[in-house]
Parts: C-alpha cells; structure tokens; sequence
C-alpha cells in the first residue's frame, strides 16, 4: 500500500513531516517515507491519494473496558462467556472504526481480553490491538467486588492471582488500591490494599518483566504505591501538590480519565444509577484541580476512558472527549495528541513500534482535512482509518 499526497504529523517533533508519502508493506509495516513525485510503486500496489489531508498515527486507548455492563449493578459474575465476547467485541469493533487501533484493557470479565486478541490473530476477529490484563485483581469487599475480577488477600493470595493473569495471558496487572465512585457509600478517599497486597503484584509483575496499573482515588494510596514499586495511575480523583511532585519524579504514566466525571448526559443515556451519577458529579471539581496539579508538575499523561474508547459522549468518541477535556484542563496540544499516541505507546513499551509514522513502526494511520497541531478538534472528523496496512474505514 502507497499513500500520497499526506501531510504526516510528527507527533514528536510537533510538525509536519516533509515526507509526503508513506508505504506499507504486506506484513503490516511501514517501510518507507518519501515523496509522493518521486517513490516509484508497481502497478499491483494499491495507491491512496489523501489529496493534502493530514495523516496521524493511529490512536492508543491506555483506560479501557470493554466487557463493562451499565449499569454496573447489572453486572452478572457467572454471564456466560460467549455473552461476554459478543459485547466485547462490538465495543472492540466501534472503537476501530473511530479510529482507536490499538487499546490497553484494565480488567474484562471472563479475561474476554486475552480472547478477543487471540481471535484476531487468528483471523477470525477485527479490533484493535489489545494489551490486556485480563483479569483486575482486587480485595474481596473493594471495588472490584461484584465486578467479576480475582479476588485475594495477603501478599501470598495477591501474588498467585497476579501469577495465574500472567500465566493466562496478560499483559500487565491491574489492582485497586482504593474505592471508587461506582456504588452509593463508596468514597475514593477509602484505601482498599495492604503493603503486603501490593507487594506480592509487584513482585510478580517484576519475575515477568511486566508491570503493575493501580486504580488510585487519592494521595495516601497512591504515595503508597509509589514507594512499592506501582508503574500506571488511573483516575487521581483527590491528589494534593506532593503526590504529583512524588509521581513526577518517579517518572510513572498518569491517565486521570476526566470524562468520569464529565459525562453526564451519557451516564444517563446508559441508564447508570443516580447514585454513580451523583458521585461523579461531587467530585468532579476536586478531579479537574488534581488533573491540573498533575499537568503543572509534567506527569506522564496518557488517554484512558473508563468507558468504551467508541462510544459517543456528546458527539465524539469517548477517547477523544477525554482529550478535549486533558487539553480544556491545560494539557499542551502537542502533550494531548502525545498522550493518544507516543506517551501511550511508551506506557505499553512498544515506543518502537506505535505512535509515531515512521519506518518499521505498523502501518496504523488515521486521516483527516483540519491539522490536529492547529486544533485537537479537529481529530472528530475522519476520512481514512489504517490498521497494519488494512484499510478499517474509507470516507475519501
């Protein structure tokens, strides 16, 4: 495949490439840059002429479930897993086709994850890359509770758990080190593991040369974790100045998910129970303050929804509303379109391989008439989604 007549983004530099043309080869890879006057092509080769529309990398997902049932009290711990995928894999299928081709999962009922990714390497299923955890492991009574996840406790139950995700597949660990806003009573102010707890994913999570993602409410949890070792924050509804300094200088990832807090109008098109929305709602002040003082003090800052990346919340993808919200919340244009892209590829360690449009990484490409470096925005309208050299969607 030979793509001409592009302005390509370099989302690292913050400019337009003076390349124009892009190839991809069968396998999926990019495996040249040049001009589109000058690269020669065989008349088998299929050309596709952007005509000066904008060509970025395509987007990474860091926060996502896709298994998820709303409202959360509907959720069924014995579904059948068959059930499961199906959901799955439509939500999987929306989120490509909006132009999300590649997706970190933080927990899926019946490790739906780890399956749908097999299922595509096999052919049998479109969808973005998943790096799964599989998965979530929490306490008994914390957040995960009723959430289909595996429970433990003490470092010795919390480490065989770890072990036996890894053993099944996953990618990275997922815990939850305090509540959250799902159920009336719940406060993300409430730590939910022991030091012992997190050790013993940490420590497996180090044998396996992988790394641990921490659902994290406030600043005593998230300090705590720190200091053992924790790698990725989600969410950070209550941080104070300290906290984002520590992170900072431990330089972890950071995907503080605004759009939980900023969603409203979707939330009750979902049907959630007014307790969750009401939740969300009180602490959505504190939520963008923290956000903020995580900006201020130069976190690591990735794209993560807490919802499904394609579903629409007011009229964008639910990954592209949680942009406009980082970069509404003084996040740079330039570090919003990295978090969707470079930052995101870095947090899954496949910085040499996603994120970027150069040669070697996959041909994952996105297309559009507005520059994104002018305006994010104008990231809503897409004319050409590109997985790996498959064309996902063509409005040309």
């Amino acid at each position: 495949m030979l793509i001409t007549n592009a302005k390509i983004v370099d989302v690292l530099a913050g400019e337009i490439k003076s390349e124009d043309a892009v190839r991809i080869s069968a396998s999926g890879e990019i495996t040249e840059l040049g001009k589109s006057t000058t690269l020669n092509h065989s008349s088998d080769e299929t050309i596709i002429d952007l005509d000066g529309r904008y060509l970025f990398p395509g987007l990474i997902s860091c926060h996502t479930h896709l298994s998820v049932v709303f409202p959360f009290s509907l959720t069924d711990p014995n579904e059948d897993p068959a059930i499961t995928a199906f959901r799955a894999a439509e939500r999987a299928h929306d989120a490509l086709h909006s132009g999300i081709t590649t997706l970190r999962s933080v927990h899926e009922q019946n490790q739906v994850d780890l399956y749908l990714r097999r299922a595509a390497k096999a052919g049998w299923f479109q969808g973005p890359r998943i790096f799964g955890a599989g998965r979530a492991l929490s306490t008994p009574d914390g957040h995960g509770a009723g959430s289909a996840c595996s429970y433990a406790k003490d470092f010795d139950g919390f480490y065989k758990a770890a072990i036996s995700e890894l053993d099944d597949g996953a990618d990275h660990l997922k815990i939850f080190i305090t509540g959250g806003l799902a159920r009336a009573g719940e406060r993300p102010e409430d730590p939910e593991m022991t030091d012992d707890e997190i050790r013993g994913v940490v420590k497996a999570a180090e044998e396996r040369n992988t790394y641990v993602v921490a659902h994290a409410g406030e600043s005593a949890a998230i300090q705590q974790a720190l200091r053992l070792g924790v790698r990725s924050f989600e969410h950070g509804y209550v941080m104070d100045q300290d906290t984002v300094d520590a992170m900072a200088a431990k330089d972890v990832f950071y995907s503080p998910t605004l759009c939980v807090t900023r969603s409203e109008s979707w939330m009750r098109e979902k049907g959630f129970e007014e307790a969750s929305i009401q939740n969300c709602l009180a602490v959505a002040d504190r939520h963008l303050a923290s956000v903020k003082l995580a900006i201020g003090a130069g976190i690591k800052m990735t794209n993560g929804t807490d919802y499904p990346p394609g579903d629409l919340v007011d009229g964008a993808s639910a990954a592209l509303h949680e942009l406009f919200l980082m970069h509404g919340a003084g996040l740079s244009t330039l570090k919003s379109l990295q978090s969707i892209t470079s930052t995101a590829a870095s947090l899954i360690k496949q910085e040499d391989k996603l994120g970027q449009i150069n040669k070697g990484f996959f041909g994952d490409l996105i297309a559009m008439r507005g520059n994104p470096l002018d305006d994010p925005q104008n990231l809503r309208e897409l004319d050409l989604v590109v997985q790996g050299g498959r064309v996902i969607a063509d409005r040309l």
